[in-house]
C-alpha cells in the first residue's frame, strides 16, 4: 500500500480513485493531480513507481490542504463562528442544522434520536 499525505492508499484501486482516499481530494482535483504528475489516472496504484507517488506527494504539498491540516482549519472556522456568536455559529453550538434545512420534521442527523416528551392524553379536567 502506497502511503501518500499520511494516508494508506489502496493498492488495488485505479489511480484517480485512489488518491480520493485522501481527505480534501475528490474527484476533479485527483485526476488534475495524475494529469500534472504525468502518470495514467486508469492505472492501479500498485504499478507506480517510487518516482510517480513522490511526484504525487509533492504536488499534494504544494498545492493542496489536506488530511490534518484540512480538518484543522475546518474545526477553526467552526469555532470562529461559535465564538462570534453569529447566527451559523448558534446553529453549531446547538447542534442544528446551519444551512437553512427545516427542523419540524427530519433533521434526525444533527439533532440525534429523538427525546420523546410527555405529552396531554386527553385527560378532562375534573371541576
Amino acid at each position: 500500500m502506497p502511503r501518500i499525505a499520511g494516508v494508506d492508499v489502496p493498492a488495488d484501486k485505479v489511480a484517480w480513485v485512489a488518491l480520493m482516499a485522501i481527505h480534501g481530494i475528490g474527484k476533479t482535483s485527483s485526476l488534475k493531480i495524475c494529469e500534472e504528475a504525468g502518470i495514467d489516472p486508469n492505472g492501479r496504484m500498485k504499478n507506480l513507481t517510487e518516482d510517480d507517488i513522490g511526484r504525487i506527494a509533492t504536488i499534494l504539498d504544494r498545492s493542496y490542504v489536506v488530511e490534518g491540516a484540512l480538518r484543522r482549519q475546518v474545526l477553526q472556522n467552526i469555532a470562529r463562528l461559535r465564538d462570534i456568536a453569529c447566527y451559523r455559529g448558534r446553529r453549531h453550538r446547538r447542534g442544528l442544522p446551519v444551512r437553512g434545512q427545516r427542523t419540524r420534521t427530519n433533521a434526525r442527523t444533527r439533532k440525534g434520536p429523538r427525546k420523546t416528551v410527555a405529552g396531554k392524553k386527553g385527560v378532562k379536567e375534573l371541576r
